[in-house]
Formats: C-alpha cells, structure tokens, sequence
C-alpha cells in the first residue's frame, strides 16, 4: 500500500483495473472452451466409427480408385486417337453440283459429286442424263486435291466447293 501512496495510486482504481482484466480473460477463456468444443464435435465426427487403420484403409482405396481413373483416361485417349487416325481416311468433304449436261431437257437430272477425304484424296462422281441416250456414269481420281484428268466447268467446281467444305474447320469454327 504504501508504495501505491508513493506513486499517488488509489487502490480503488488498481482493483477496478484487475477486476476488468480478469472479466476479460474470463471472456476469452469462455470463448476458447467454446471452440475447442465444436472442434472435438467436428473431429469425433470425422473419426466416428474409424480408427487409424480404417482410416488409412480409406485412403489407400481412395488412391487406388484414381489409379484406376488414370488408366481409364489413357484408354480412352488411346481409342480417341486411333478414331482420329481412321476419320483422316474418311470421306468428309463433299461437293456437289447439278447441271443440264444435254440443253434438250428443262431439269438440272445431271450431277458431279466430290467426297475427299482430310488430305483432300478421293474421286470424282459425273452423272450426265439424257433423255434419249440414257445415263452416262463417269469416275474420275482426285490426289490431293488435284485430278489428272482434264474437269469439265461443272467438276472444277464441284472439287473447289469440296475442298472449301471441312467438317473439322466447321468444327473448329464453332468453337
């Protein structure tokens, strides 16, 4: 006491003061009892019927399912890419143009045809109507986008609207 009189201290205002802090840590004492509570609800939950060995039984089957997943994903890449390797054999590109190959009939019955495949190989279908002679049927070889036999009007542009179709540039398009 005498050395709160020293300093000119009441003692009334250093028992308010410790009062003060001691409610304080009461407060936080509280409020920690109060967390570590819902912790130990959360984690007697999560462990709830689990020891350390299910526990890990758990998570090695959890490991071993993404094993699994892993070579799933690498079969269906592989099987993706031997589609892709088939589909650039594939006819995909398509051409077609209808003409009057002989002007004695009013309809448009004759055509060219074009299906070429992505590296642009494929054929030439004509198919000249006439009334009187019947239906002529022609079937010219196109490598790499080129004939090498002379094209009438109608089969140059049926092979250049062919070549300008691209199933796989409209897909690439479109996204």
């Amino acid at each position: 006491m005498d050395l709160f009189n020293m300093f000119g201290i009441d003692i009334g205002y250093v028992v308010l003061g410790m009062a003060g802090v001691i409610l304080i840590m009461l407060i936080m004492i509280i409020v920690i009892m109060a967390k570590n509570s819902s912790l130990k609800k959360k984690y007697n939950q999560f462990m709830d019927g689990e020891n350390g060995k299910n526990l890990e039984k758990s998570i090695l089957d959890k490991f071993s399912s993404i094993d699994h997943l892993e070579s799933n994903v690498e079969d269906i890449y592989q099987k993706i890419s031997a589609i892709n390797r088939q589909l650039s054999t594939a006819y995909q590109k398509i051409g077609i143009v209808k003409y009057d190959a002989f002007k004695e009939i009013g309809g448009k019955l004759s055509f060219v045809l074009v299906l070429l495949t992505a590296e642009d190989n494929g054929f030439i279908l004509n198919s000249m109507h006439s009334t009187k002679e019947g239906c002529y049927t022609y079937v010219k070889e196109v490598v790499k986008g080129e004939a090498f036999l002379i094209l009438s009007e109608e089969e140059q542009q049926a092979l250049e609207e062919a070549k300008s179709n691209s199933s796989l540039k409209k897909l690439s398009d479109a996204r």
